[in-house]
């Protein structure tokens, strides 16, 4: 699974902000302390209700991967950011990259685009998916 968030580069959070906003959701999702935006690149660990897990976490501009997304492109408007959440297929790294997804959507004013079927998510749509995927975890 891969979420493409873009978002303003003053938007992009410190783990702390990070943090916060996990909290202010209530997900059972922590987030490692290696953490550092615009700078971690490839594995990120994270704990999702007790249990090891992670993401690949990428930043970038997004100029390039908007001019491939016309869609995307019309209403990411001055956001020059793009930071990219990926799954390896483990049903709790799909978890984590919802619930950042959700957390950079609902809190840091990300637009999220989910770029193999060209689709964009509102906060609201990943806050219910994160959720309810977290629901069938074993």
């Amino acid at each position: 699974m891969t979420r493409s968030a873009i978002l303003s580069r003053s938007d992009v959070p410190s783990h702390s902000g990070l943090k916060e906003a996990i909290k202010g959701l209530k997900f059972q999702l922590a987030v490692d302390e290696s953490y550092v935006p615009m700078e971690s690149s490839g594995y990120l660990p994270c704990t999702i209700n007790g249990e090891d897990s992670g993401i690949n976490i990428r930043f970038e501009s997004a100029a390039a991967y908007l001019a491939k997304f016309p869609g995307a492109q019309a209403q990411a408007g001055e956001r020059e950011t793009l930071i990219t959440l990926r799954s390896e297929g483990d049903p709790r790294e799909d978890v984590c990259v919802l619930m950042i997804a959700a957390i950079l959507a609902q809190n840091f004013g990300a637009i999220v685009h989910d770029p193999k079927k060209d689709v964009m998510y509102s906060a609201e749509k990943l806050i219910s998916e994160a959720r309810s995927q977290f629901a069938e975890l074993d």
